[in-house]
């Protein structure tokens, strides 16, 4: 039987570590070593180091996946306010992966680009179910207008996520505000939103 204690002291484990050195310089060893815990034990658990690293990020995102399953079931509230409550929560669960890679060497582009990916791809895959159904709910009450719903999603959570991110292509406020305008822009016309209507996402962006 799993101890959910040993699961979570790895976990704990692999985040301390994460703070002075990069995820390729990190053995399998040392987590043990700082989680008090067997090697072997290690492996009773997570198949790999990456597997660890994956369950690090999972567990970083429980707090907003929850915010957005209980937005998705909101159905009072505005979808595009749900939306920007939804990618707000993101933001602030983003906030201390960045806060972690900043302490990290700049040479280890590898090892940052691995937890980037892995951040990315949790994000967007965890996220789009819900977004859909926000969507989908403001497509029966006619606030929005659109025929793939579950297309939309995945479209915004791509451009939002690179942007919660901004390793993969790094912007200045400026430019960010551009992409988060235009986003608007787009949303408003494929939407059937009148011109302007969507300008509170701006605050987002601000964030950044």
């Amino acid at each position: 039987m799993e101890n959910p204690v040993k699961y979570d002291k790895i976990l704990d484990a692999l985040e301390e570590l994460l703070k002075s050195q990069t995820i390729q310089t990190i053995s399998v060893s040392e987590i043990a070593q700082t989680a008090g815990i067997g090697k072997g034990s290690i492996y009773y658990y997570f198949p790999s180091k990456e597997s660890i690293l994956e369950a690090l990020i999972e567990r970083n995102y429980e707090k907003p996946l929850e915010t957005a399953k209980a937005l998705a079931e909101q159905a009072s509230i505005p979808p595009f306010t749900r939306m920007a409550m939804l990618f707000q929560a993101c933001r602030n669960s983003s906030m201390e992966l960045a806060s972690t890679d900043s302490n990290k060497p700049g040479s280890d582009t590898e090892g940052k680009s691995l937890i980037h990916k892995k951040y990315l791809n949790h994000l967007i895959t965890a996220l789009k179910p819900d977004l859909t159904e926000i969507i989908c709910q403001g497509i029966a009450n006619g606030e929005i207008h659109f025929d793939h719903p579950a297309a939309l999603a995945e479209i915004v959570l791509i451009v939002l996520a690179v942007k919660l991110d901004n390793s993969l292509v790094p912007t200045t406020r400026e430019e960010t505000e551009e992409t988060i305008l235009g986003l608007i822009s787009l949303l408003e016309k494929g939407t059937g939103n009148p011109a302007g209507s969507l300008n509170f996402l701006m605050s987002f962006s601000k964030d950044f």
